[in-house]
């Protein structure tokens, strides 16, 4: 009798939001999305004669809104698993994978609309707190990194303003590993630990708390192709934003300054002289090491698709970094800067961009310090190419990035296609120490060109078909660079993939049929 009741409850609460004069609003969505991939080279040059890879992932998420003119509530319940990744009947032993990608609620706490609201210095002023996307501009530093089945989500707290045409986001956030009793300091492990590791004498250990393993000893970071924070788990101990944007007619500006605070660690290693040894770093060091991202960008258009010249699009930016890495390298003369712009006549657009993200030039470079721009928390798949060689969990050349790009669209009232080039060479000066190159030889600054082609069907109201087709045209700059050989690699990668996205929205379809 208990689930009748329940059922009823929760009818009724339903049914009471979607009639009358009440001014709550329900929402209920969903999404199914599968993508099948065939690779051959993505993230990293495949070996000579290696075969290709081919699986199905899933996404299933659960979107759950309640929205009332003081609180916004937000719920978003989701799992992702690799068909066959599980055992026909799963038990505790294949693991946990369904997770809350989002649990948020925003308090209004000024609203001009609002007449039984004081507060009036602001026009609109919220906090929003909890599990929540962070999705600014172009995502191209702060973004939900939607294409991972897994998405990204941060635990967060903000402050939102809006007046006469301003915008302003404060935001902060701070990461521990747990709450258990008996912990003692502020100290954050940045990553998922496994919970074993083999030793230099390959016999399983188990990893301690606050330990995290790395390769090869001392724990030192992989210099020539190190993963940056944007490939790797959410790892900063604290951060602070401050993000300003207006728009201006067809332009909008936007500033964003952006501190990430990173726990400090000491080399160790675990084990003895019998089992062996694994070597990593112990997160228990008091401090942390600061770095702070900021710069501004513009968007605007101007013309119309339909007439004259058509519409013009574009974009440009610039950002710079300071301070301190993660590894406590000081930053120097780290920067990241861009523009692009798009021409569209009728249902075709077309149009070139340039940026570049700096790296170490190593004619000049001195111990202890860093020019590498690390691209934030962004999604680096919408901007350096589908293919994922340059900013992901594949890790990215030291000596940085520049990215020459010429882009294609059609789009249709069903049919959508996209076709992109880029080429891609070394922003900085980087030496071949391969053991027959001559001593202070130049590598070739060329890294390879991508061509990139998506196809998406708009089946119906909820599901889109996706077809997308890369190819990668490397060269032994992006090996070296990337995976420190030579002539070992194929220098052609390609990936293929076929998505499915169904997103049904659970309360408009029951609308339809109860207007039926």
């Amino acid at each position: 009798m208990k689930i009748v009741y329940t059922r009823l409850a929760v009818s009724s609460v339903i049914l009471l939001a979607l009639s009358g004069p009440l001014r709550a609003q329900l929402s209920l969505t969903g999404q199914l999305r599968t993508r099948t991939e065939l690779r051959d080279g993505l993230g990293n040059l495949a070996p000579k004669s290696s075969p290709a890879a081919a699986f199905t992932s899933q996404r299933t998420r659960l979107n759950f809104g309640y929205k009332w003119d003081r609180v916004n509530f937000n719920v978003a319940i989701q799992d992702v698993r690799v068909w066959g990744q599980d055992a026909s009947t799963i038990n505790s032993a294949d693991g946990n994978r369904l997770m809350v990608h989002e649990a948020w609620a925003e308090l209004v706490l000024a609203n001009s609309a609002d007449t039984t609201l004081k507060f009036k210095p602001v026009q609109n002023l919220s906090f929003k707190i909890g599990r929540q996307e962070l999705v600014y501009d172009d995502v191209r530093l702060l973004g939900n990194l939607d294409w991972l089945q897994q998405a990204r989500r941060f635990d967060a707290a903000l402050l939102k303003a809006q007046h006469h045409g301003w915008a302003l986001d404060l935001g902060v956030g701070f990461n521990q590993n747990t709450d258990a009793f008996g912990t003692v300091g502020t100290y954050y492990t940045p990553a998922n630990t496994p919970a074993s590791a083999l030793s230099s004498m390959n016999v399983t250990l188990a990893i301690p708390a606050g330990f995290l393993p790395t390769n090869g000893k001392g724990g030192a970071p992989v210099v020539a192709n190190a993963v940056g924070t944007n490939g790797q788990n959410q790892q900063f101990k604290a951060f602070q934003m401050a993000y300003l944007a207006r728009k201006f007619n067809q332009t909008k500006f936007s500033a964003l300054v952006f501190k990430d605070d990173f726990q400090r660690y000491r080399i160790d290693s675990i084990g003895s002289a019998t089992a062996g040894y694994v070597y990593g770093r112990r997160y228990d060091v008091a401090g942390f090491s600061s770095r702070l991202t900021y710069g501004t960008m513009l968007i605007g258009q101007f013309g119309n698709a339909a007439s004259g010249i058509g519409k013009v699009q574009w974009q440009a930016f610039g950002y710079l970094q300071s301070g301190r890495d993660r590894d406590r390298l000081r930053i120097k003369n780290a920067y990241h800067y861009g523009a692009n712009v798009m021409f569209q006549k009728g249902l075709l657009s077309a149009g070139p961009g340039y940026e570049v993200l700096s790296g170490n030039n190593e004619a000049g470079l001195k111990a202890g310090e860093t020019s590498r721009f690390d691209p934030l928390y962004g999604t680096p798949h919408k901007h350096w190419g589908y293919m994922d060689y340059f900013y992901v969990g594949t890790g990215a050349p030291a000596g940085g990035l520049k990215d020459a790009f010429l882009k294609f669209k059609y789009s249709g009232s069903r049919l959508t296609t996209t076709f992109d080039v880029h080429y891609f060479t070394l922003a900085a000066t980087t030496f071949n120490k391969m053991p027959d190159a001559p001593t202070g030889a130049k590598l070739d600054a060329k890294l390879g060109v991508e061509y990139d082609f998506v196809a998406t069907y708009g089946l119906n109201k909820f599901t889109t078909l996706e077809f997308g087709y890369a190819l990668m045209n490397g060269t032994n700059t992006l090996e070296y660079t990337k995976q420190g050989t030579m002539n070992q690699r194929d220098k052609i990668g390609t990936w293929a993939y076929l998505m499915i996205n169904i997103r049904p929205d659970f309360l408009a379809a029951n609308s339809l049929v109860a207007k039926k």
